[in-house]
């Protein structure tokens, strides 16, 4: 893949993406994944979807 097509194919501008600003955002291709937090001896279960920049990219891109 070129340079080119890489750069257009990010995050930004996909389908899936959830913008909370001009430089991040959160992946919305999948169901939210568990996260466990463990402060002061108690547990916390959160769901949340993954955090990524507006410049990443992966294989499941959809343009908008």
């Amino acid at each position: 893949m070129s340079d080119t097509a890489t750069k257009t194919k990010t995050c930004a501008a996909c389908a899936y993406w959830d913008s909370a600003d001009n430089t991040n955002g959160s992946c919305r291709r999948s169901s939210p994944q568990t996260v466990v937090f463990e402060v002061s001896s108690e547990k916390s279960i959160q769901t949340v979807f993954p955090v990524t920049s507006a410049t990443d990219w992966c294989g499941e891109y959809k343009a908008k």
